[in-house]
């Protein structure tokens, strides 16, 4: 009788495991074309989502501009500062928060949270909290919980919350022998100085980039009448107090001026408007006849042509034929000489963009007509009030039929 042979042990291997394991995820994540990296990956290439910009409006030039910042930034407030009070074991550089700073002051200039307010006031606010928590409280373990707790409650009341304070309350509660050696000044110095610094590095910064800063919320559009009606632009669609139902019933907190935030969706209803009707544009329904008047002219020629041909704007021509500016009643009815004195800028488009892009322009309550150029700054047509009320008219039963077919 013949014996079996032997079955083969069988061991576990974890790391093999592990191996396999991570192999088959790889795989079925590559398979599902979850992201692509350098073309990795199986299917039509789609962006790499794993490293997609969290932040809405988040651009490979913003990034690259805020590098450049927190780089120029940081580096500069550690030189002035050593500069300024020296530099050696016993006194730090620069306060770690300050890297946590500029990311917010170089990366979201616009965050309220990233305000020279916030930043200098957070941080020095936050670093005088800690430093108190600590001649308070003796445990590590609940100083530093307190001490962050106090930094949020002050920053709050001072109205300069900033997420690096937290970090600058921290500092001061563990920093060690740099705390000690500076005691009660530590907030002042090198805090508030690092803070100073930073910001005002940011504010040359961002100058030199073209970027706003400190960001000031745009506020919402005046009637340019001094009534107390509401401006054409807002009186339908999203309204402030909107805004503020629809942020109470979402309880929560947003890292946005209530300001911005409006103007972000005014700004989407018009892209929307924009979107429905794209297909026409300002060359469909610009008056193409155009009547103007050279520069050279007399002030009572130009109002005889106004009142002549019924107008609220009147385009002007240079000598070369360009579009020197308009011209209204409402500058001509100063008495003077030149002509040229009464000229005022134009609101241009081409003719090539979407007729509905001028609804903002033509609502502010000053703008009565948009001149249509050409690349040449030449006059080609001019779009009135009545010109883009006319197409909104005609785009609204189309509108309609489309809602009743798709319904």
């Amino acid at each position: 009788m013949n014996e079996k042979d032997p079955e083969p042990e069988v061991r576990f291997d974890p790391i093999a495991s592990d191996r396999r394991s991570s192999s088959l995820f790889l795989k079925r994540i590559l398979s599902e074309n979850r992201f692509t990296f350098f073309g990795i990956g199986s299917g039509q290439p789609r962006r790499f989502r794993l490293f997609k910009p969290v932040l809405a409006g988040a651009t490979l030039r913003e990034r690259s501009i805020a590098c450049a910042g927190a780089l120029i930034g940081i580096v500069l407030t550690g030189l002035v500062s050593s500069l300024l009070l020296g530099n050696g074991a016993h006194l730090p550089l620069i306060v770690a928060p300050m890297g946590a700073s500029a990311v917010l002051l170089f990366a979201v200039p616009s965050s309220p949270l990233a305000q020279p307010w916030s930043i200098i006031g957070g941080n020095t606010i936050s670093a005088f909290v800690g430093l108190s928590v600590t001649y308070v409280v003796s445990d590590p373990a609940l100083a530093i919980g307190l001490g962050v707790a106090l930094a949020i409650a002050a920053m709050s009341v001072t109205r300069s919350l900033h997420p690096p304070g937290g970090a600058a309350a921290l500092t001061a509660i563990l920093g060690g022998s740099a705390v000690a050696k500076w005691g009660l000044l530590f907030p002042l110095v090198p805090v508030a100085l690092n803070s100073c610094l930073l910001v005002g590095l940011g504010i040359l910064f961002h100058k030199l980039s073209r970027r706003k800063y400190p960001h000031a919320a745009v506020p919402a559009p005046a009637n340019q009448h001094k009534t107390e009606d509401l401006p054409p632009s807002v009186r339908l669609g999203i309204r402030e107090d909107d805004i503020d139902r629809a942020l109470l019933a979402l309880d929560e907190s947003f890292d946005i001026d209530r300001n911005d935030l409006a103007r972000l969706f005014r700004q989407v209803e018009l892209e929307v408007t924009i979107r429905s009707h794209g297909d026409l544009t300002c060359g469909d329904i610009m008056s193409r006849d155009v009547v103007s008047v050279d520069e050279g002219e007399t002030a009572s020629h130009a109002r005889d042509l106004i009142m002549r041909h019924n107008l609220l704007t009147l385009p002007v021509r240079a000598e070369d034929g360009q579009l020197r500016g308009v011209v209204g009643l409402r500058e001509l009815m100063h008495p003077g000489d030149d002509f040229r004195n009464y000229i005022v800028g134009a609101s241009t488009a081409s003719e090539n963009d979407p007729a509905f892009g001028l609804l903002p322009t033509l609502t502010d309550g000053l703008t009565h007509a948009v001149v249509i150029v050409d690349e040449m700054r030449r006059i080609v047509g001019l779009v009135s009030q009545t010109d883009l009320l006319g197409a909104v008219a005609r785009a609204l039963p189309q509108q309609k039929a489309v809602a009743l077919e798709a319904a």
